[in-house]
């Protein structure tokens, strides 16, 4: 019983994580020199003791000459250049020993392995993801995220290749955003998918972060690309949107109206051009409303009698 429960704590814990640290390197062009001399003299002397008699002298030369070019092979192996936009990880009998940065030919370990590391700011464009929107509706999603190699050592050792690794946990913050907020919302207090575009890739971009910082990775930027209805429901919506269009001039026309009649109104009764009692005044307005609220032309009509005839 105590043996399990000691156990247990243990059992979901990941290792240290490994972080990125400056490999131990020497200036490569002063090794080069060294070990293509070293490789040049080496077959000198040991063609020369193969030519001379056999004796001791012979025996020594060769020696010589296989330990120079053994030394010269050995210089030359471990010499490893280093482009602008990229870093060499070194790792020696599976341990890691460092990161190499700085553009040039540097010389490590020849027993080293040293892997290749593109530190580039690179471009993923996730695939287009069906998933529904806070409201329940299916919406079709992609995104762009700009995002760049910040610690090699996470990079290449606590997780599996680390480059699906972001595509994967992109797609899933994608996903995951969509499915948090609506498509478009009728509430200002609430953010929407279509409204707030600032705002959604913001927290896009700090969801993606979190959720690649484990494997050394900085995310520049995240944008969406492609937002809209899924096919089987993309024309009820529009229809929707355009009834919400027509409700919402409709809303606007009516406003308008009012004040113009009001004021109408209002400079008849201060001007005195008129004097118009409770009746004439509802009969004005009702008329007034349907010349500015008509979508169509009026026609007029020349009352030639009164109001009450």
């Amino acid at each position: 019983m105590n043996t399990q429960a000691s156990a247990a704590p243990g059992l979901g814990l990941p290792a240290q994580p490994v972080t990125e640290y400056e490999a131990r390197s020497v200036p490569g062009v002063r090794i080069l020199v060294l070990g293509v001399a070293a490789l040049l003299l080496g077959i000198a002397l040991l063609i020369t003791g193969i030519a001379l008699r056999p004796g001791v002298g012979s025996i020594a030369l060769i020696v010589v000459g296989v330990l120079l070019i053994i030394a010269g092979e050995l210089g030359v192996h471990g010499l490893t250049s280093v482009v602008a936009g990229e870093a060499r990880v070194v790792q020696l009998f599976g341990r890691y020993r460092g990161t190499i940065r700085s553009p040039g030919l540097h010389w490590v370990n020849p027993l080293a392995r040293r892997r290749r590391v593109s530190t580039r700011i690179r471009n993923l464009e996730t695939a287009m993801v069906k998933v529904n929107d806070a409201d329940g509706n299916p919406l079709e999603i992609a995104a762009v995220v700009v995002w760049l190699v910040q610690d090699t050592a996470k990079a290449i050792y606590a997780v599996d290749a680390f480059e699906k690794f972001v595509a994967i946990q992109s797609e899933t913050a994608v996903r995951h955003i969509a499915s948090s907020y609506a498509y478009e919302t009728h509430d200002t207090d609430s953010l929407s998918l279509r409204a707030n575009a600032e705002e959604i890739t913001a927290r896009l971009s700090a969801e993606i972060a979190a959720r690649v910082a484990s494997a050394g990775v900085q995310i520049v930027e995240s944008r969406i690309t492609r937002l809209s209805y899924a096919a089987e429901i993309a024309q009820a919506m529009l229809r929707r949107q355009a009834a919400s269009a027509v409700v919402g001039a409709r809303f606007r026309i009516v406003e308008g109206a009012v004040g113009m009649v009001k004021l109408a109104l209002t400079q008849l009764e201060e001007q005195g051009v008129v004097e118009l009692d409770e009746e004439r005044k509802a009969a004005m307005v009702s008329n007034l409303l349907v010349v500015l609220c008509s979508e169509q032309a009026t026609q007029q009509v020349v009352n030639t009698g009164s109001l009450y005839q």
